[in-house]
């Protein structure tokens, strides 16, 4: 079956650029034409088959039917500097800033997923402890409790869950690609959109964080569960707590236990919006950078080490603004998520205000409006942002491992340049 995408199309808008967008089914080089002329500057195959002629962008490929030009017997002439004839330092050059790329998205993904683990775990820890009468909203706290907990359990305290973490990752790729290859509903949107197709590609999403919303709540109580009383559970703990929560088996909880589809609204609210802000600021961010990098070029004032940044940083950064923002923006919206997710499961958490002991949470909301109402009253508008230094920590972190990447970057292509 074929999937019903265009290819090199990513969320609410068409990500321009020479980069390779990754889809469900491959790896496709994404590049709008304007016009049939534009074509003849196309690149033909990747430089890493056999076989291939390396094209890149600017260079014009033969004529059907007109062979190429025959080298001339004799001795063989030195490659002029920057000529398609690819001389060693050039090629030596090209791997290093296409391995070079490929290490700074790793370093990102690393930092995004396991550096910053334990200021999840903590920061959802604040969230659902209704108990707490310090808040946490500055990273100075954070860190004090975040050596508190060290001191008291060990390391393991502040990485829990965090294998069940991706595996809600896998789950929400595999149903959104699932879902997409045998329905009509888009995974991505062309830059030629309409109203339909965006609610259409939104639908796409609401059903996705449908069907990954029991492996989330059970995700969320491993991130939280004390380790005190934590048993040694296997990675897949996870996926079986998860299908236990929609049949209604094997899984612990109270009659205080919110029924799954009185979650659906609230997590579907909270995910859809994530996923609109998100696409937005990214979509603004490499605009104006990529208006910036345009401009330089202009006035001819980019060095080739500049050049080579700019074809990978931008993106980087607009990932981590968009991510930024919406996280700071639906804080408030999140904190009520895990408070309805987490309620009625027997939960255990470790003490936020002192650093040791446990505290059992025994929350009696009805529903999303009634738990907006109860935080407001009893622990004021500040109560729904409890952890949120730990969300400060988690980006300045974030963006620190961006720019010693950067700078090692940089100074790798200015020893190879």
């Amino acid at each position: 079956m074929h999937p019903r995408r265009p290819d090199g199309f990513d969320g609410l808008g068409y990500r321009g650029g020479g980069r390779d967008e990754h889809g469900f089914g491959g790896a496709f080089p994404a590049r709008s034409f304007s016009s049939a002329s534009d074509l003849g500057h196309w690149v033909t195959t990747p430089p890493d088959i056999p076989g291939s002629r390396n094209l890149h962008w600017g260079e014009k490929s033969p004529p059907y039917g007109v062979p190429a030009p025959s080298t001339p017997e004799g001795p063989a002439e030195e490659p002029l500097p920057g000529g398609s004839g690819g001389s060693v330092p050039v090629q030596s050059s090209e791997q290093l800033s296409r391995f070079a790329g490929f290490g700074i998205g790793l370093a990102s993904l690393f930092t995004e997923n396991v550096l910053a683990h334990p200021c999840i775990v903590l920061r959802r820890q604040c969230q659902v402890n209704y108990h707490a009468r310090h808040y946490h909203i500055t990273p100075f706290t954070v860190i004090n409790i975040m050596y508190s907990f060290n001191k008291t359990q060990g390391p393991r305290a502040l990485w829990k869950g965090m294998g069940s973490t991706f595996i809600v990752q896998g789950v929400t790729l595999g149903a959104e690609g699932l879902i997409s290859e045998f329905t009509p509903l888009p995974r991505e949107v062309s830059h030629k959109w309409n109203p339909k197709q965006i609610g259409e590609h939104l639908l796409l999403k609401s059903l996705t964080y449908m069907v990954a919303m029991p492996f989330y709540s059970a995700s969320l109580i491993e991130t939280v569960q004390s380790e005190i009383i934590r048993d040694n559970t296997g990675i897949l703990e996870c996926v079986k707590e998860g299908i236990g929560r929609v049949i209604g088996m094997g899984v612990p909880h109270s009659k205080r236990l919110l029924p799954l589809f009185s979650l659906i609204f609230p997590t579907v609210l909270h995910g859809v919006l994530h996923y609109i802000i998100s696409s937005i600021i990214q979509k603004f961010v490499l605009l104006i950078l990529k208006r910036k990098t345009y401009n330089s070029h202009l006035a001819e004032s980019t060095s080739p080490v500049q050049s080579m940044l700019d074809a990978y940083f931008p993106e980087l950064i607009a990932n981590f603004a968009a991510s930024l923002c919406s996280d700071v923006i639906l804080y408030p919206l999140e904190t009520v998520l895990h408070r309805l997710h987490i309620q009625g499961t027997r939960t255990i958490i470790d003490n936020t205000d002192l650093g040791y002991e446990v505290l059992p949470i025994n929350t009696q909301y009805e529903g999303m409006r009634d738990c907006i109402n109860t935080i407001k009253q009893e622990e004021g508008t500040l109560g729904f942002y409890k952890g949120f230094g730990a969300v400060i920590i988690q980006y300045t972190l974030h963006a620190t491992v961006l720019q010693i990447t950067k700078m090692i970057y940089s100074t790798l292509l200015q020893n190879s340049v």
